[in-house]
């Protein structure tokens, strides 16, 4: 079959793979975008979008019932909640995206894409899809399974179950204390199922700092999910009316759904990378222009998931970005500068990766959340109270840390938690990003009365 010839092949779209396609196309290159679920991917209709439409909903109730004098009931009606879910992800019609890449100059295509050659991609209908300057890999990435007896005996969850189920599960089990583990864990809660989260440590959220986690501890119990820590799963078994969950403490617990959630892997092992003597499966290792370098002649590029950096739909499509760019001006002859922060270079990913995790209270972190070792590095933490939290919520609680680069004089990291604290994140990745000394940021004055004052009160504890 005669190869059908592009400028770009993209394998992959969802939203980074999008992002990666348009850009090279308005770099007027002509691209294949290759795509053998949904166009708009996991994000859209499994992820991302789903599961704050299942979020939302709790933690509007949540909020009311902290502000006296506003008229609420006792729960949400699980029916509407689902059905304004499935209003965002359009009960999976993906037709809207592929309307959206013909629009914008990308030819999409239907088909399950594998690298076959140099600068070939072949799909399993057996076209063959050549590209003059490069194909950008853009596949996400898979849930992780672990291995636990009896755990193949069962259809447990993955993520993706637990996004789109169309009942609520009277029992729910929820291994992870990670994102996926305590969103679904609360979301479905307050939903109305029964729900126990395991978790192997003192408290969910490991990665973050320790108030975070029991600040969402709380916001858990408080939800009705029964926590489980210190603990593991150490084997499945089916039973009459359920599946039969047994605790490394000893504990048992019968539940009727299983929701896996022990972290994600890149999704790279059908995607043919043997073909080109890299690793079958792991991450894609990419230079700062999404370049990777072990393939000779610099055509291949991979962003996002796929990548290992940054497991976040934003923080890949900032990558798409500077990988439409770079391969549409290599291929316009230019020489391009991979320098931090320039145009070409992923410089967020190790440096301002912002966060948000969607449970109430919400947390959200960009930048470093502990000082440096062996560096000068000041770590300032204080309570969220302000006049504006007070007003937001009786008996607001909430938590805000500063890390400081006290031989710079710039902030390096910032860790909110609390009721609706999504929204001061942008502010705090903009003075990671931007390297604002701390005398100029003082001068940034926070709007009265809004919980952004506690910028203000950051620096302060700090010694301004």
């Amino acid at each position: 079959m005669a190869a059908e010839t592009f400028d770009v092949v993209v394998i992959g779209a969802g939203p980074v793979g999008e992002v990666a396609a348009e850009r090279a196309a308005m770099g007027g290159l002509k691209v294949a975008l290759l795509e053998h679920e949904r166009f708009g991917g996991e994000c859209s209709y499994w992820a991302c979008i789903p599961s704050k439409a299942l979020l939302r909903p709790g933690n509007l109730l949540a909020a009311a019932k902290r502000m006296p004098g506003v008229p609420i009931g006792d729960a949400l009606d699980p029916e509407k909640v689902l059905a304004r879910r499935d209003w965002f992800t359009g009960k999976g019609d993906d037709s809207g995206q592929v309307e959206w890449a013909r629009g914008a100059g990308i030819e999409p295509v239907r088909g399950y894409g594998r690298i076959t050659g140099e600068r070939e991609v072949t799909l399993d209908d057996g076209r063959v899809f050549s590209a003059r300057h490069a194909v950008i890999v853009c596949t996400g990435s898979v849930p992780r399974t672990p291995r636990i007896p009896g755990l193949d005996t069962i259809a447990p969850w993955g993520s993706r179950e637990a996004t789109s189920a169309t009942e609520v599960p009277g029992r729910l089990g929820v291994l992870g204390g990670g994102v996926v583990g305590v969103e679904m864990a609360q979301a479905w809660a307050r939903l109305g199922s029964r729900v126990d989260l395991v978790i192997t440590g003192d408290r969910p959220l490991p990665r973050l700092p320790e108030f975070a986690g029991d600040l969402v501890l709380d916001g858990l119990r408080e939800a009705g999910v029964r926590v489980h820590p210190n603990s593991g799963l150490a084997e499945v078994s089916v039973v009459d009316g359920g599946t039969r969950l047994k605790l490394a403490g000893g504990d048992e617990i019968v539940v009727d759904e299983l929701l896996v959630a022990t972290g994600r892997a890149p999704a790279t092992s059908t995607i043919g990378l043997d073909v080109l003597g890299l690793p079958a499966d792991g991450p894609l290792q990419v230079d700062e222009s999404g370049r990777v370098s072990a393939v000779e002649g610099g055509w291949l590029y991979g962003a996002g998931d796929v990548t290992g950096r940054a497991l976040l739909t934003h923080q890949g499509k900032y990558a798409a970005r500077v990988v439409g760019d770079s391969v549409a001006a290599r291929a316009r002859g230019e020489e391009i500068s991979t320098e931090p922060w320039s145009r070409y270079s992923a410089t967020a990913d190790h440096h301002a990766v912002p966060q948000v995790v969607f449970t109430d209270p919400e947390v959200t972190s960009v930048g470093l959340t502990e000082a440096r070792d062996g560096s000068a590095d000041r770590v300032v933490d204080i309570d969220i109270a302000v006049a504006g939290s007070s007003l937001h919520a009786d008996g607001y609680q909430g938590k805000a840390r500063m890390v400081v680069d006290t031989e710079r004089g710039v902030v390096l990291g910032v860790t909110f938690v609390g009721q609706d604290v999504a929204e001061l994140l942008h502010s705090a990745t903009i003075a990671v990003v931007g390297e604002v000394p701390l005398d100029r940021l003082w001068h940034a004055v926070p709007a009265f009365p809004t919980i952004s004052e506690v910028w203000l009160r950051l620096l302060e504890a700090y010694g301004l």
